[in-house]
């Protein structure tokens, strides 16, 4: 089992001191928090994607670069790398190079992203995330294992014998794919034999449990061997201190206040687009 640390680089207002980093801050407080990582022993560091506040981690491959000239062992993450909406030429060129310049650490999580915003600033409508995904990421794999690849689909320009570079230091870069809400995610992954990882942070144990059992299900379907299934699984909210009780009188006012002022808000507002979209997108 490893153990990663994840951040979406969510820049708010300090519930209990109503304080706030300014971006700069924010953005270094960041890189020091993943050299602490290190320090303490953890398996990798990982940072999300988001297109708008008060999200800043728009670029993770910046973000990461930079975690990589200060650290040298953790394994460093995209959690996720929003291919629904990227170009998959862009995502090769960039992740190849932070490959190299960090060693050969890099991994990526791959998926469909759960903030609608990002649909209309890159031109594709939310019904067509999981189409999106799966021409995208099938073009992705042959631009890192192929040569001069030929290819046309939906959502981007046709490519004729393009060979991208640099090419990845590691052979394959490894790959997961998100899958929290859907069985689309879980099926892409088995297709190719590729793990999952589950952010258990919103839906009901029991979803997980059913994704995780499709996963299974279909890695047999597609000659692939389940009992070497890998999963990885997340959470929100972890606060050290040198002591279990140290930890929960230091953070339990942080707890409760972000339960009052910003938990409602956020469940709320993901239940309200949730409704509006149909039940193809769901399912």
């Amino acid at each position: 089992m490893k153990f990663i640390w994840f951040s979406l680089v969510m820049n708010l207002m300090n519930p209990v001191t109503g304080e706030r980093f300014t971006t700069s801050e924010k953005i270094e407080n960041i890189i020091k928090q993943a050299e602490l990582t290190e320090r303490l022993g953890f398996d990798g560091y990982g940072i999300g994607e988001r297109h708008g506040a008060p999200f800043l981690s728009s670029s993770p491959p910046l973000l990461l670069t930079a975690i990589a000239a200060r650290t040298s062992r953790i394994r460093l993450l995209t959690a996720v790398t929003v291919l629904s909406v990227l170009d998959p030429v862009r995502v090769a060129e960039d992740y190849a190079t932070l490959d190299h310049l960090s060693g050969g650490r890099l991994e990526m999580i791959i998926g469909k992203g759960n903030d609608p915003r990002h649909y209309p600033l890159f031109g594709i409508t939310e019904e067509e995330q999981w189409n999106s995904l799966e021409e995208r990421y099938e073009l992705l794999r042959r631009l890192w294992q192929e040569e001069e690849v030929t290819w046309q689909g939906q959502y981007r320009p046709l490519l004729h014998q393009v060979t991208t570079q640099p090419r990845p230091l590691q052979n394959p870069i490894p790959i997961w794919h998100g899958s929290a809400s859907s069985t689309r995610s879980t099926e892409l992954a088995a297709r190719y034999g590729e793990p999952i990882f589950s952010s258990n942070s919103f839906h009901p144990q029991a979803k997980y449990k059913d994704l995780i059992d499709h996963y299974r299900e279909r890695l047999a379907f597609y000659g692939h061997d389940p009992q070497k299934a890998v999963v990885g699984a997340g959470a929100g909210s972890l606060y050290i201190a040198n002591t279990t009780e140290e930890a929960i009188k230091r953070y339990r006012p942080y707890y409760e206040a972000f339960q009052r002022r910003q938990l409602p808000s956020i469940i709320n507002r993901r239940l309200r687009h949730w409704k509006t979209i149909s039940p193809e997108v769901q399912a």
